[in-house]
């Protein structure tokens, strides 16, 4: 399989990675995983075998006049436990590997068969400059776009961080969220031949 490279010929790509079938509910079940692991799910309440003090009676059970009581930590006191604590919880459904790398050809594949993909043989920035910037996607004819290098360039992410819908990251870090969250995902060569190794 080819694909069009901006201001140059063509290059040669997988068909496994970038000739994948469009696959709805796999895409589906991946990137609601990957939302859900990106919560927190940090919260932590004390029961009332979590909170100090209380390891006897407050006063004894008859004779009183009041009404009986076991521990002062009960939920019904103040200062007591919480009556359904709330505890650390893992939101992130069950994904193995395999899952997640049909989804990213399948995110891929299809970005090259609606020509959201528009790969180019390198893109760099003489100096963080978001002016810069601006002309490199004026000349690529893009406006909102994820720019995928093979390596973190830091010139390209100092130019771009002012640009309200670009986002610049490196082939490890793309995750299938941001390949679906803009018009186009401007990719250099060797970024798509870090791909082919990832997923092939």
């Amino acid at each position: 399989m080819e694909l069009n490279v901006a201001g140059a010929e063509t290059v040669e790509v997988s068909d496994k990675t970038f000739g994948a079938p469009f696959n709805e509910s796999l895409i589906h079940q991946v990137v609601v995983s990957y939302l859900a692991s990106g919560r927190q799910g940090s919260k932590a309440q004390k029961s009332r075998s979590d909170v100090k003090g209380g390891g006897s009676k407050p006063w004894r059970q008859k004779g009183t006049g009041r009404a009986r009581a076991g521990t002062i930590r009960s939920p019904i006191w103040r200062s007591g436990g919480k009556t359904f604590a709330a505890t650390p919880k893992n939101y992130a459904p069950k994904q193995n590997k395999k899952m997640y790398r049909g989804a990213m050809r399948s995110i891929l594949s299809e970005l090259a068969r609606t020509e959201r993909l528009i790969v180019v043989d390198s893109l760099t920035v003489a100096e963080p400059k978001t002016r810069l910037m601006v002309a490199k996607l004026k000349e690529l004819n893009v406006t909102k776009a994820l720019i995928v290098t093979e390596e973190c360039n830091n010139n390209l992410y100092l130019s771009s961080r002012n640009l309200p819908h670009v986002e610049v990251c490196d082939a490890l870090a793309t995750d299938p969220v941001s390949l679906l969250s803009y018009d186009h995902v401007v990719m250099t060569v060797n970024a798509i031949k870090k791909f082919e190794e990832m997923l092939g």
